[in-house]
């Protein structure tokens, strides 16, 4: 079993009128298999409403399922006694950081987790340290977040997560809320979290070059999973992906058009550099 496994998962969200009878019932997840193992980079993607936040608030206990299994580290989320451990193993990144920096400054908020958790004050310290230089921040130790970038917020709170030394983190639309060199900057260090610390990194995007170099990409619509595979594999499926409202990279794309116009441009591309090499081998045949 992988560090993160879900059988037949669902998750509802029930609205009731005010006599507390139950008027609707909408599957936001409905019948997910996930099998993901330690170390992967694993991008989940959909359009507004397909289900891929309320499926990362179950990876990290915050909502319970209401069918099915989900097991993180072999714990099963539906245990209340199982909550703080997988909270522990599994650590999230919500879309606006302001919603989850609360201190001062900026080591006194990568410190507040670690300390909550109970990891003595000589350790805390070392990880606040650790956790700020692995994610480019260590010079903003004393800086007032508010005086950040929304960029560099972002960074603060992955810090903040990983001091407290999660075998996973979920980050639910980390970018959605940054510009583009924000964008660049937090996704840089999640790479480099996966690469250089292990950890496996799951993440929630409708940005669809931020997962070019994912281990594997799910795709979700309507609370199910409609399409998974490598990256090259889900970006052959132009037209599929259209359908469920979503885009493609601007290079896949123009691949994609090219190969419709009748140019033998292979599927599935996803780099700049890959499209160089499979145009220039298109001039050499001509």
């Amino acid at each position: 079993m992988g560090i993160i496994k879900a059988a037949k998962l669902f998750y509802d969200y029930v609205s009731k009128n005010e006599h507390d009878e139950i008027e609707d019932v909408v599957h936001a997840v409905a019948g997910v298999d996930l099998d993901i193992e330690a170390g992967q980079f694993i991008a989940v993607l959909g359009h507004n409403g397909s289900g891929k936040s309320t499926l990362a608030k179950q990876i990290n206990a915050l909502l319970f399922p209401t069918g099915g299994t989900l097991w993180v580290k072999n714990m099963d989320t539906s245990e209340p006694e199982n909550v703080w451990k997988i909270r522990q193993t599994a650590g999230m990144v919500f879309q606006n950081p302001d919603n989850q920096i609360i201190a001062s400054l900026v080591e006194e908020d990568v410190g507040f987790g670690p300390e909550n958790i109970g990891v003595p004050t000589k350790d805390i310290w070392k990880r606040v340290n650790q956790s700020l230089k692995s994610v480019g921040m260590i010079e903003y130790s004393h800086h007032s977040p508010n005086k950040l970038s929304g960029g560099q917020k972002q960074r603060v709170a992955i810090a903040g997560v990983m001091a407290m030394e999660p075998e996973c983190i979920v980050l639910d639309e980390p970018t959605a809320m940054l510009d583009p060199n924000g964008r660049k900057e937090v996704l840089e260090t999640i790479r480099q979290l996966n690469k250089e610390k292990k950890v496996t990194v799951i993440l929630i995007t409708h940005y669809m070059d931020e997962v070019v170099h994912a281990d594997h990409v799910y795709v979700m619509d309507d609370g199910k999973i409609v399409l998974s595979g490598k990256p090259k594999d889900v970006f052959s499926q132009v037209e599929l992906l259209k359908e469920l409202r979503l885009d493609v990279p601007q290079v896949t794309e123009l691949a994609y058009e090219l190969k419709q116009a009748g140019l033998s441009m292979p599927d599935g591309v996803l780099t700049i550099e890959e499209f160089l090499e499979a145009f220039e081998k298109i001039k050499g045949g001509e």
